[in-house]
């Protein structure tokens, strides 16, 4: 089986206005220079049933944000969430993406998926856009194992440099669902302190602080591995984001482009048992293009190798 990469050209469409660092760049890159390697496997996101949608977000929220895209022009969200007439589609298909790779990696079509998309998800709370995020594309992905699948155990690494404050908030009571992430501390969105885990010690928080550079990021990491290691998950998901690399404009840890085949890898070789290899991955943030390009490779890289 392949690893596969789900994407469209919708997210061109998504426009956040001139400077804005959420922008259609981001995604170009990676594709361009995921295009290069033949070992994998292309799709397109397929549609979904909203209801899935409903149960990440609630539904007056929902009714709003389908209000609040312009037929012209720009509509600010908040205050760094931008929508424009081109985001209702880019926003629905990242929702689509992830249901795609999982029916993919569930159907046995695909062995793990990467899905290269945006807007991003992972700032994105039940009632509240936030941080260049509108759904939560990877709380519908993991509500949507639980409600088709009937799963019991799903864990969400988080290694954005920015703590997933929505995927937190959706999941903080559900015991099916574990929440790791490894983040800048104290920094945006604010949240993210290690006495933050969840009603049923289902969150785990790593905070770190500027300056964490590659060794103390991966010594840190293997706190991640001993939760994974207990939780035993049945399907992983990765919210992919690529901004807690040295030259990332939007944080200050030190990372380099191979820490994330690192983090990739020692993930994989501790979950790979009790999940039969189900993994898929779902791009967050990530703003220089160069290091953005080189982390995704190196990302990828790994999960094609667990297809070995």
């Amino acid at each position: 089986m392949k690893t596969g990469i789900i994407t469209t050209d919708s997210y061109l469409n998504h426009e956040t206005g001139q400077g804005h660092p959420e922008r259609a760049d981001r995604v170009s890159v990676v594709i361009e220079n995921l295009k290069k390697n033949k070992k994998l496997a292309w799709k397109k996101p397929g549609k979904f049933d909203s209801k899935y949608l409903r149960i990440a977000h609630n539904s007056n929220y929902i009714n709003e944000v389908e209000k609040s895209f312009p037929k012209k022009g720009l509509f600010f969200l908040d205050g760094d969430t931008i929508v424009s007439p081109g985001s209702k589609k880019a926003a629905s298909d990242a929702v689509g993406s992830i249901i795609t790779a999982i029916d993919s990696v569930q159907n046995k079509e695909f062995k793990n998926v990467f899905c290269a998309v945006r807007p991003p998800g992972h700032h994105a709370e039940k009632d509240k856009a936030m941080g260049f995020c509108i759904y939560n594309n990877i709380a519908v992905g993991a509500y949507y194992l639980i409600e088709k699948y009937k799963l019991n155990r799903i864990a969400i690494i988080d290694f954005d440099v920015h703590h997933g404050n929505g995927t937190q908030n959706i999941f903080y009571e559900n015991e099916k669902v574990l929440y790791i992430s490894t983040h800048q501390y104290p920094f945006y969105p604010g949240s993210g302190s290690n006495n933050e885990k969840g009603k049923h010690n289902n969150v785990l928080n790593i905070p770190l602080p500027a300056g964490t550079n590659s060794e103390e990021y991966l010594n840190a990491y293997e706190h991640v591995l001993k939760k994974l290691k207990e939780f035993k998950p049945e399907f992983v998901l990765f919210s992919a984001g690529f901004d807690a690399h040295e030259d990332d404009p939007l944080a200050q840890f030190k990372l380099k482009s191979k820490d994330f085949y690192d983090i990739t890898k020692r993930t994989l070789e501790v979950t790979n048992k009790s999940s039969n290899n189900k993994v898929v991955s779902i791009l967050e943030g990530g703003y220089d293009l160069n290091a953005l390009k080189e982390s995704t490779e190196a990302h990828v890289n790994a999960l094609l190798e667990d297809n070995n």
